[in-house]
């Protein structure tokens, strides 16, 4: 959660926005009403503040004072002001502000917060700036920084590959036209030979009157174009139009990969993947383990409660064991059965690491009705890569039936269970 600093002076427009701000799960406001308090929740040192949203024009601050003062603390600031002015907004974005925001109506301030919340995500997007001239990389790549996405550089095209290849998870690259040695229409086809639309965006941009650039750079596999100079604020709308589009897709991805009840990744994906670290693993000679998770006596809890209770505890089990296994993968085999790749671990190590989830799941009772029972559950570990990921779960499924014959509530490894 990320804390913001909220100045504004209106009882009206501050009640809005403690409405539209509370529906946020992702940030903790702190809210002020004049500069004077603002600076001193500041001076206190309570809170590490990620950005601020503030009113242009205050009590005490009637020129825009506050706005300075979060730009000087290198606090991303959203403005909030009462009127459009073009020249007042053409000063503010040349001070470095995120963005310009007139009160409107509650769609306004619902705009601020997803301003917010794109600013949160851009952390965690990787851009590559493709331009021969310096002075206008050094211009695309401080306007990225503002937005608080993460920018990489390259002065053409033949770099721009080797940037690629060194950084495989960037997600949007944006590439002039005019470049030396391999111009922005040759980088895109090339790019695309190995990148989907869905993989990796790519905007082009270019200075030149030529009106069918735009179109050559689409047909030559870019998602988008735009003509410089560039409007700041088309510029941005154009970048998070595309980076959603790429989330959106990973979204659909992702939840493809998903149980549909617990959340927890699928037998397809772990299998897809686990045969992936396995071959790995084998390749680098580095150790893996795997562990079949059971919950015991899970039937009974179905018979006598009902499959509501049942599919109720199996959720409340997965979300301990994806809070435990979040360095790992794990999967939801089926029924009350998970499975687990731990790359990195031998057998003992592995076997304690399991060990210590099942206390954790077993310390934590959950309610069954009317009544609170403790869920147990008897796991497998194995390390013996054999041929196969199947071979893997055979073995972690031979010991997991060894840990069962002995009552349950307990986890075998690969010693144990000779």
């Amino acid at each position: 959660m990320k804390t913001i600093l909220v100045v504004e002076d209106s009882a009206i427009v501050m009640k809005v926005l403690r409405h539209v701000l509370a529906r946020s799960a992702q940030i903790n406001p702190i809210y002020a009403k004049t500069f004077a308090e603002a600076k001193q929740i500041v001076a206190r040192g309570d809170h590490v503040f990620f950005a601020a949203l503030v009113d242009l024009t205050l009590p005490d601050a009637p020129d825009g004072e506050v706005v300075d003062y979060t730009l000087g603390l290198k606090l991303p600031t959203i403005v909030l002001t009462g009127s459009f002015d073009n020249q007042r907004r053409e000063k503010l974005l040349a001070k470095g502000i995120v963005d310009y925001v007139t009160k409107e109506g509650r769609f306004s301030y619902q705009y601020a917060l997803g301003v917010l919340h794109r600013l949160i995500k851009n952390q965690q997007v990787k851009v590559l700036v493709v331009e021969d001239s310096s002075t206008q990389r050094k211009f695309i790549s401080t306007l990225l920084k503002l937005h608080l996405y993460d920018v990489i550089d390259a002065d053409d095209g033949v770099n721009a590959i080797k940037a690629l290849l060194a950084n495989p998870d960037i997600k949007i690259l944006i590439t002039d036209y005019n470049m030396p040695r391999m111009d922005g229409f040759e980088l895109v086809k090339t790019i695309r030979g190995k990148y989907e639309k869905t993989d990796l965006v790519i905007i082009g941009l270019s200075s030149d009157e030529d009106g069918s650039l735009s179109a050559r750079f689409i047909k030559n596999g870019a998602n988008d174009f735009l003509r410089k100079p560039f409007n700041h604020e088309e510029f941005f709308c154009r970048i998070n139009h595309n980076v959603e589009f790429i989330e959106l897709i990973e979204q659909v991805r992702d939840a493809a990969n998903r149980d549909d009840l617990t959340g927890c990744y699928n037998r397809k994906y772990f299998f897809e993947q686990g045969s992936s670290i396995r071959d790995r693993s084998a390749q680098n000679e580095s150790p893996l383990s795997v562990a079949v998770i059971d919950l015991d006596n899970f039937k009974s809890i179905n018979d006598r409660y009902g499959h509501e209770i049942g599919n109720f505890v199996i959720q409340r089990v997965a979300d301990s064991l994806s809070t435990s296994f979040d360095r790992f993968l794990l999967a939801r085999a089926g029924g009350q059965e998970f499975f687990a790749l731990l790359p990195g671990l031998n057998n003992e190590k592995a076997v304690a690491f399991v060990d210590r989830i099942r206390e954790i799941v077993a310390s934590s009772p959950q309610r069954l009705g009317a009544e609170e029972a403790s869920i147990t559950f008897s796991a497998g570990v194995s390390s013996l890569l054999g041929d196969s990921i199947d071979d893997m779960l055979f073995s972690a499924g031979a010991c997991l039936h060894r840990a069962k014959d002995t009552g349950g509530d307990i986890v075998i490894g690969d010693d144990d269970s000779e």
